[in-house]
């Protein structure tokens, strides 16, 4: 991959954490993309589903401002991104997508209308309402189910997560 594919892909990534957009993420991002996804399910934030989507995403704020905001200040900017969270992603994919567990449990549980297992219908509104183009959106929830059974799991998701996030540098 070349450095300009390298760039449009980490803006890409970072921007899907700046969920407002502000040139830095921070824990409101967190908070937006919970009520975000409560919103889109009719689910209400003080319910269990709800109370436990919040505390995924503050979970998942931690994590990620644990490894990326360098200078303490409770932002993580885009070069801290890059340079923070971005090689750790690269180095160590797996481990990212374990600080986003917490969340993607919570969501999934919220998102899984009928009981029965996430399906690509629902993981398409997940990532809509969170900044998926909607084009993109739902041939991305449908690769997702490679053994085509109509459900995703939880770790099928969180390895695309991973796999989404991971991007190699361009001297990597």
């Amino acid at each position: 991959m070349d450095s300009a594919e390298y760039e449009r892909k980490i803006a890409a990534r970072f921007a899907t954490f700046d969920q407002d957009g502000n040139g830095y993420i921070d824990r409101q991002d967190f908070s937006a993309a919970a009520k975000a996804v409560l919103a889109e399910f009719g689910t209400a934030p003080r319910s269990e589903k709800g109370q436990a989507v919040f505390a995924g995403a503050e979970a998942f704020w931690q994590g990620m401002a644990g490894i990326a905001d360098v200078d303490g200040d409770q932002r993580v900017t885009r070069q801290e991104f890059i340079t923070g969270a971005a090689k750790r992603l690269r180095d160590n994919p797996q481990r990212f997508a374990e600080i986003a567990r917490p969340f993607l449990h919570a969501v999934i549980a919220v998102a899984d209308v009928d009981g029965a297992g996430v399906t690509p219908a629902e993981a398409a509104r997940v990532l809509r309402v969170l900044g998926t183009r909607a084009e993109v959106a739902g041939p991305v929830a449908e690769a997702l189910d490679t053994d085509e059974d109509g459900r995703l799991s939880e770790d099928d998701l969180l390895t695309a997560f991973a796999s989404y996030c991971g991007v190699e540098a361009p001297d990597a």
